[in-house]
């Protein structure tokens, strides 16, 4: 099978990198919602619907510029953040710890279940390649299949590091002391300032990296991770 150019994997990567963001937010505004905070509900937002989610610089120009900038080894983005108000929850640090779990969360279990059907229908991409038209048809929904595990797996990944105002430090503030937990939190109008730092520096791939190949290995196997550093990373 020949390499992907830059714009074949573009149009494998857009989906599942949309849907990804935008599950992940939803799952902020569900879990808020069921947690007794309608905000969210309230103004549109529990939709799987992407247009309402959409951030025309973290849903779009955001990962195509980091797609060519780091020739297509680190691609990340975001959506409108899913609003959510403290107040209506019984125990307001508990409830945005919860609801800021749900977003990693449901992007886990999107990997697990695109691993599973990448797993069931790779023996066929492997045997046929591109030499007859199951494989041609195949071929590409193994593709964006691959990029849906890496990319949701990453999303996750990425969102659990502790550094306010990612989800990973709701949960940190929930579980520190009170005094503790404010002097934490001092750390959020700094926080997308030390994200951009440890990207231009590329502490964050560093940081990243090895924890989402370990994570694709468990799920996807060696065979399968191979295809994918093929086709998706190289």
């Amino acid at each position: 099978m020949e390499e992907l150019s830059s714009i074949q994997k573009i149009a494998v990567m857009a989906m599942p990198l949309v849907f990804a963001i935008v599950f992940h937010e939803v799952a902020h505004g569900w879990v808020a919602n069921r947690l007794g905070d309608p905000t969210a509900r309230d103004l549109g937002r529990l939709t799987l619907n992407p247009i309402p989610h959409v951030d025309l610089i973290g849903t779009i120009i955001m990962p195509l510029v980091l797609y060519f900038s780091t020739n297509g080894q680190f691609v990340f983005g975001y959506a409108k953040p899913v609003p959510i108000d403290p107040r209506y929850f019984k125990d307001p640090k508990k409830g945005m710890a919860l609801s800021s779990l749900a977003g990693p969360g449901i992007n886990i279990l999107m990997a697990v279940l695109f691993s599973l059907v990448l797993r069931i229908i790779f023996p066929a991409v492997k045997e046929s390649g591109l030499s007859d038209i199951s494989g041609q048809a195949l071929f590409p929904i193994a593709l964006m299949l691959s990029y849906g595990v890496l990319i949701n797996v990453a999303l996750a990944v990425l969102n659990l590091i502790p550094i306010p105002p990612l989800d990973g430090s709701r949960i940190v503030y929930w579980l520190l002391p009170e005094r503790l937990g404010a002097a934490y939190y001092r750390l959020e109008r700094f926080g997308m300032l030390i994200l951009m730092a440890l990207l231009v520096f590329r502490v964050l791939g560093a940081i990243i990296w090895p924890v989402v190949i370990y994570v694709l290995y468990f799920f996807l196997g060696q065979e399968i991770l191979r295809f994918l550093i093929q086709y998706l990373l190289s």
